[in-house]
């Protein structure tokens, strides 16, 4: 299996083992001996391509092969389009799902074929009424009105934020999305090199400054687009950042050695910092979280349709989403509650404080940064989409990359 390097020395930091002792309470919940015959070849982020849950994965289904590669969602999603067949599912992050369903790239999954479909929670089934439907994840799995089949099957979800250096940023500074932007930390700051978070994070901004006021940052039209280009391109001529990144490992890094004072980030990473025994924390941005979730789909053409259904119903099932959530993310179904600890399910899910021994930083006593799931969901502003002008985003995002 083809994993990313420093997802490896990310486990190995926070003193996760590899393998899958961590998940072999897990029930048996596939039957039918075909699926030896099948092979699954699945790509993704580092975050659920894991060595540990594959294994798992196929010592329990019995599928016959089992491989991995990680990779960023950009470069998958062209690899796809330019017509490869090296894979039968690409776990995916929701906002992309329209670029591959208008090219049949994807085909639906019906939650029939899913045994624990019923566990999934409301986030992914109704409709938040603070926003359109379209915006936000209810709204871009379902490939059919009826909810009778997905086009994504979440296995991972998040709200994600700002990570900081409490010793060297106040609280009151990073809790705003204007952090980034603001001159008192030129040079060491940094933001995702994916256009489709940057453009929003800037516009959150703006709006929170007064030079824009967009309902849903996630989907400008050409002239909010604009705007936010002339901003990101006058900060980065000024030296505002310190790095665009794209790797889990290098956000560690930058953070851990005080290059970057603040950036957003992915809650794990802000975790792996404090493994590290330094100082990092995780924002509560006055303007909001934004919400994500990444899932399966399934590539239109494979021969292993089985074996990707299966995977999906597996990460449903409990404990595949245990190695996920001790990062620091959630899981879509309930289901996990029976399979975690109570301890660390209080923790994690119900914002309630750590008990027992230390572990990656977390101490006695300790509370997650921003509270429980449903505080941290009642304050997401929006959640990553595709939007309408993609093309012209696209345009003015490489115009940055190239000032």
């Amino acid at each position: 299996m083809t994993i990313q390097t420093n997802r490896r020395q990310f486990l190995a930091g926070t003193g996760v083992a590899l393998g899958s002792t961590m998940l072999s309470n897990s029930s048996q919940v596939f039957a039918g001996g075909h699926l030896a015959e099948q092979q699954l070849r699945t790509v993704g982020l580092s975050v659920t391509v894991q060595e540990r849950i594959l294994n798992d994965f196929k010592e329990k289904s019995g599928v016959g092969s089992v491989s991995g590669k990680g990779d960023i969602f950009p470069n998958t999603q062209t690899e796809l389009l330019s017509g490869s067949k090296a894979y039968d599912c690409w776990e995916t992050i929701g906002e992309r799902l329209p670029a591959m369903t208008v090219t049949n790239t994807i085909k639906p999954i019906p939650t029939s074929k899913l045994s624990n479909w019923n566990s999934i929670r409301d986030t992914f089934t109704k409709t938040d009424p603070r926003m359109e439907a379209r915006a936000q994840i209810s709204g871009q799995i379902w490939s059919d009105a009826s909810q009778s089949s997905l086009w994504m099957v979440p296995t991972v979800y998040n709200f994600d934020s700002i990570g900081y250096r409490p010793d060297l940023v106040e609280a009151e500074e990073a809790n705003t999305w204007t952090s980034l932007f603001d001159k008192k930390f030129k040079g060491k700051t940094g933001l995702n090199v994916d256009p489709l978070i940057a453009i929003g994070q800037a516009i959150l901004a703006m709006n929170s400054l007064g030079m824009l006021d967009v309902p849903n940052p996630g989907n400008p039209n050409k002239s909010e687009i604009d705007e936010a280009a002339k901003f990101l391109i006058s900060k980065k001529k000024e030296g505002q950042f310190r790095a665009l990144w794209g790797d889990f490992g290098e956000l560690v890094g930058l953070l851990a050695s005080g290059e970057m004072v603040l950036a957003d980030a992915w809650q794990p990473a802000v975790m792996a910092v404090k493994a590290q025994g330094i100082e990092c924390a995780y924002a509560e941005p006055k303007e909001g979280l934004r919400g994500w979730s990444i899932g399966i789909s399934m590539v239109n053409g494979s021969p292993n349709e089985d074996a990707v259904m299966a995977y999906a119903d597996y990460w449903l099932s409990g404990p595949p989403a245990i190695a996920v959530s001790e990062q620091g993310y959630y899981s879509p179904t309930t289901t996990i509650k029976d399979h975690m600890s109570k301890e660390k399910y209080d923790f994690w899910y119900e914002g309630k404080p750590w008990v027992g021994a230390p572990d990656r930083g977390i101490q006695e006593g300790d509370l997650r940064d921003g509270g429980s799931l449903a505080e941290r969901a009642s304050k997401v502003n929006y959640w990553h989409q595709w939007p309408d002008e993609y093309d012209h985003l696209m345009m003015k995002w490489d115009e940055f990359l190239s000032a």
